[in-house]
This record gives structure tokens, sequence and C-alpha cells, in this order.
């Protein structure tokens, strides 16, 4: 009863003790002292459950607490260091710290995000992989991991860079429970002591209960910021879903007054001033050629070449582009897919509401339709023009006076010298290529198609090579490829413009089969290739563009330099086999030789040269065999001969 007694007050164990000495010192009995002393053990037992059962008690207390300020934290890294510290302190561990699972495609480590404690700085950020240390067990089972000394135990998968840290803070005890979700394992949470320490299952439990309240939180907050990340999102849409339709109601808005100008029958002078007080900038509208039409405010001063180069851009993309340097944008003026010009716009300040190039675009479509208005008959006349090269190059055409007369009336003089050039760029945007022609055309007064990545340009001039030449400079900068061409005439007169077209077609088409993209050609650039391109066979005039300085200098001064060269081919090169054949002194010949030197240049021997100079001597010596035949009298000169002798040749 006295035991009972001290259990009903909660005596300390000093008082059991005491009561054990008070029997012993009265005397009493041993089978009294024996039972007194096992109801004392009892007593202690008991004492022992209520402890425990208090410390479970204040444990689960502790736990409902930090279940209930977990729901109070926000913010994922307030939440881990919360985390941390509850764990600190619900065991007094030294140390407490969470690894959370990498969720990008470095899956496979684990990182320290929070520690509480005293700690270094190696221990946040520290990075560990799966398949070492108490993390990858926990990983691995989901279930809890302890050690009572970690450095010492040989059954953990122990890792260099995890036994550093686990040194340089001086841990001995770590347990190691997982923090999850569901079925989920996302990350786990240490609890550690600077001492060895042999950690009860009620503890590890404890620790357990705390990793599922803090997975759940964890989770929570996750998801909650990823709410908030969506809520944001959706209030940035809805802020540029605002703003949108506020830039739309004033583009409506300044394009209604736009038009409203046009319909009043404004010009582009006037509607370009109300546009630019719309935009704030200086404006610039050029024609379909590249001249400026209309200038407000002052404009900087621009390369020319790239203008150009963002015309074409413009024109190629159907919208507005940026100029680069000045923070300017150019917009083409367009009806139908005919080049009317562009516009030019050098803001005051950069656009960058979507206003601007938006209402810059609208404004090209209001100038569009007061040059249609203005410009109905120039645009039928680019109509024509199309019309009468397709015509021009076909097979079927009409009286070549009624084609003349048409063409006067677009301002083309087709009766006179035109040459035709067919260009390939090798690259590049088909669109940006095609506007330039146009352009090119109309500055010329010239004729342009756009045809299976190929420019037809019937040009004025008498020099195709020339002609070529410029097409090239101007068309493969802009295009930014090489780019091939072909190039015939001149021709006069509508009934031989498909023949230089074929041509200059046969010329490209060489270029190509010889492996000379990005190359300009004509068939008199062509040596003796050029006389099989070209349908007119004009044998004299090959003659005359490689031997003719010889056969001049024979006629003027009665030497024989034509009777050498074919003897010096035919003695297979040799100055005195030729003199043998010749019936004349080797230094005859050598004086020959060099004198033919200074008429043909020094590479007249080269294998190409000397393959077109036998060629043309063999032509030079079958027109005048013709020539005898048919009775003429004039100088056996490749420049002359009637036009049977060379359809003839």
């Amino acid at each position: 009863m006295a035991v009972l007694e001290l259990l009903a007050e909660r005596a300390p164990a000093a008082r059991f003790e005491e009561l054990l000495r008070d029997a012993r010192r009265e005397g009493a009995s041993d089978t009294s002292r024996a039972e007194l002393d096992q109801a004392v053990r009892l007593a202690a037992r008991v004492q022992a459950l209520i402890s425990h059962a208090q410390q479970r008690e204040a444990g689960l207390a502790a736990l409902v607490d930090t279940a209930h300020d977990l729901t109070l934290v926000h913010g994922m890294d307030a939440l881990l260091h919360e985390i941390t510290r509850r764990a600190r302190r619900l065991l007094n561990f030294d140390m407490a710290y969470i690894g959370l699972r990498h969720t990008s495609a470095d899956a496979g480590f684990s990182s320290i995000r929070a520690a509480e404690g005293e700690t270094t700085s190696r221990s946040v950020g520290l990075e560990t992989s799966e398949d070492s240390g108490l993390g990858s067990l926990v990983q691995r089972t989901g279930a809890p991991a302890w050690s009572p000394d970690y450095l010492a135990d040989k059954e953990i998968p122990h890792s260099p860079d995890i036994d550093s840290v686990v040194r340089a803070e001086g841990l001995h005890a770590i347990l190691a429970v997982p923090l999850g979700h569901g079925t989920t394992v996302f990350g786990t949470l240490y609890g550690a002591d600077r001492k060895v320490r042999h950690l009860t299952p009620d503890e590890i439990s404890l620790m357990r209960s705390l990793g599922k309240l803090a997975g759940v939180a964890i989770e929570r907050v996750r998801l909650l910021e990823e709410t908030r990340a969506e809520v944001t999102e959706l209030e940035l849409d809805t802020s540029r879903a605002r703003s949108s339709l506020s830039v739309q109601r004033r583009v409506e808005a300044a394009y209604i007054r736009l038009i409203d100008l046009v319909l009043d029958g404004c010009d582009p002078q006037t509607l370009a001033e109300a546009a630019a007080k719309e935009l704030s900038g200086a404006l610039v509208v050029r024609d379909c050629v590249g001249r400026t039409v209309v200038v407000t405010g002052t404009p900087p001063v621009l390369v020319e070449d790239d203008v150009l180069r963002w015309t074409y851009d413009a024109h190629a993309a159907g919208c507005p582009v940026p100029m680069s340097e000045s923070g300017g944008w150019v917009a083409p003026v367009t009806a139908g897919g005919e080049n009317l010009g562009a516009i030019l716009l050098v803001p005051d300040e950069p656009l960058t509401d979507g206003f601007g190039v938006r209402l810059l675009q609208l404004t090209a479509r209001a100038v569009a339709l007061i040059l249609l208005l203005q410009r109905t008959s120039t645009v039928a006349h680019d109509q024509i023009r199309d019309e009468l090269l397709e015509e021009l190059l076909s097979d079927i055409r009409s009286q070549p006076r009624q084609l003349i007369t048409r063409a006067r009336r677009l301002g083309i003089a087709i009766d006179e010298p035109h040459v035709m050039v067919v260009a390939r760029p090798e690259g590049g945007s088909e669109g940006r290529a095609a506007a330039w022609a146009s352009s090119y055309a109309h500055r010329v007064s010239g004729l342009t198609r756009f045809r299976d990545g190929c420019v037809t340009l019937l040009v004025p001039g008498e020099d195709p090579l020339r002609a070529a030449t410029a097409v090239s400079r101007e068309l493969t900068p802009l295009v930014g490829h090489p780019v091939t061409i072909g190039a015939a005439g001149p021709v006069s007169g509508p009934g031989r413009v498909a023949r230089a077209h074929r041509e200059a077609l046969s010329c490209l088409e060489a270029l190509t089969e010889l492996g000379n993209l990005g190359c300009v050609a004509t068939p008199q650039q062509m040596g003796f290739l050029g006389v099989l391109l070209s349908e007119t066979h004009d044998v004299g005039d090959y003659i005359e563009s490689v031997i003719g300085p010889v056969l001049d200098y024979d006629a003027q001064r009665f030497t024989e330099l034509i009777r050498t060269l074919e003897a010096y081919f035919a003695s297979s090169s040799s100055p005195t086999r030729a003199a043998s054949d010749l019936h004349v002194h080797p230094n005859t010949v050598s004086r020959r030789l060099d004198r033919l030197t200074e008429l043909l240049g020094e590479d007249w021997q080269g294998p190409e040269r000397a393959l077109e100079i036998q060629l043309a001597l063999r032509l030079h010596r079958t027109r005048r065999t013709l020539q005898h035949r048919h009775g003429s009298t004039g100088p056996a000169r490749g420049s002359g001969g009637s036009a049977p002798s060379e359809s003839s040749s």
C-alpha cells in the first residue's frame, strides 16, 4: 500500500529507495522485504511506462503543433527551414537538414536545400547521388534509415563527398526518413547528432511521422506555387489581351481617320503627314522604282543599298520589317501582288506596343489605295508590259508593227537595240529577287518576268556582257548568294527577242553544266561554245574575236602570219619543222612567232587559247575555200563574208 501511495503521489525514485531502507532498518522479515522489493521494481516499471506515455504524448502534441504551423508557412524555402527547425527541436538533434531530388534532366541526384543547427557552408547545396549515403537507402526502400555512428558504419554505401561533409560537421549519429506524397518519394529529412546515439523505435517513429507531415506540406506548397504561377500567367495573359484590345482600338480609330482622308480625295503627302502625326516620327514614301515621292519630318541619311535590301525584304515578307541600324521600319506598298513602292518610318521612340507597326502596315494599304486611284492607267500599263513580254517570248506573235506600237505606248523602243538577260539566284529569297526585278525593269525602261526561280530581263543596250554584269552587281549582294547569268543580243525588233532569250538560256545552261555557278556568260564570251549556242552561227564574229588582229596585220602588211600559224600547229608546235614546211629560215619563224605573241597575247600557246586559235584557223580556211568556190572577190577576212557562206560554214 505504501508503494501505491507513492505512485499515486508521483513520488520520485528516491522515495522508493527510502522505503526499502526503512524496511531493512526496522528488521522486516525476508519475505516482507522481497515483496516490497518486487513492488518497488513494478512501481519503477509503471513510472517508466507513464514517463514514456508522457513523452509520446508530448511528441504527438509537438507533431500536432508542427502540422498546424506548417499550414501557415508560405513559400518553399521558408517551409523547408521551418521543417528542419521543428525536426531538430522534436528529437533534440544537433543538426537537421533536407535533401530534395532533382526533377529536371539531372534526375538521379539530390541536393541539400535547407539546414538547421551549427553548420558549415559545405552542407547547403551539396549534391548527392542516389546510390550512396543514407538517402540512397531511403529513396530505394521508402523507409527510414539510421546509424549510431555514420563514418564507422560499414553497411552504408559511402561516398567521398558525403563523408567529407559529415567529417567537417563532426557528425556521428544520423537518422534519415522519407519525404513524399502518396507513393512518391521526392526527398529526405535528416536528423544528426555530434555524438554516438542509439535511437529508440519511438524516436524513429516520431521522426517518420514528421517526415510524412512535411511531405504533405511540401507537396501543398509546391501545388500552391504552381497554382500561383498559373494565376500569374493568366493575369499576364489577361493584361496582354487588354493591352492588345486597347492597341487594336487605337489602330482602328487611327485607320478610320486615314481612310476618311483617302475618301475625301487627299493626296499621298496629306495622308503621310496624318500618319506621321499618329506614329510620331519621320515618314518617307517611295515608288516602285525607288524614287522618293513624299517626305515628312527629318529622316536620317540612309545608305541606298541598305534601303533597297530592306524594301525587298518587306515585299518578300508581305509585312513591315525593321531597319537594323536606325530603329526604323519599312512597309511594302502593294496591290494584288503588284509592287507599288514602300514606306519608311523612323519613329521618335522605338515601336514596342504593336500599335506603330500595325498602323504602319495599314498606312501602307491606304497609300496603295491612293496610288491605285491616281495611277489606274499605270497599273494597267504594268499588266500590259507583262503581256507584251510574254508575247515577245512566245512563238505566236502579233504583227511586228503592232508590237512596236504597243511597246512605244509603254515607253519601250523595242525596234532599237535591246539585250536579253536571264539570271538565276543560287539561293536566297525568291520574293526579294522578284521584287528587285520589277523595280529594275522600271528603272531602265525594260521588261521583266520571274518564273521557275529565274529572272528574265529585256533591257535597252548593245552590250549583253555589260548588262549582265550590272544585273549581277545589284542582285548578288541583295540575295546573299551567287547569281548565274546568261545574256545574249543585241537584237532590234520583236522578231528576234525569242531567239535572244533562247541563246541566253543556253548560256545559262552551259554555265550550269560546266560547274561555273555564279558566273556571267554571253555567246561571244564562250568562244567556239558560243558559236554552237548561238542560233545565228555567226562564224565570222568568232574568227574576228580570236585571230582578227593577225588577219588585219597580214592584210595591211602583206605578211604570212596566218600561214605561219597553220604551219606551226601542223608541225606540233615545232619552229624548226614549221620553217622547213614554209621553206624559210628558222629565225624567220621565230620572229613571226614573236610578232604573233604581240598580236595575240602571251598566253596564245596555252591549251585553251591554242584550241580556240586552231578552230578559228580551220573555220577561216573553210570560209576562204567556200568564198573562192562561190566566186567571191572580197578579202579573205573573218569579219566579212556573205550569209550563205556563214551558214554553210
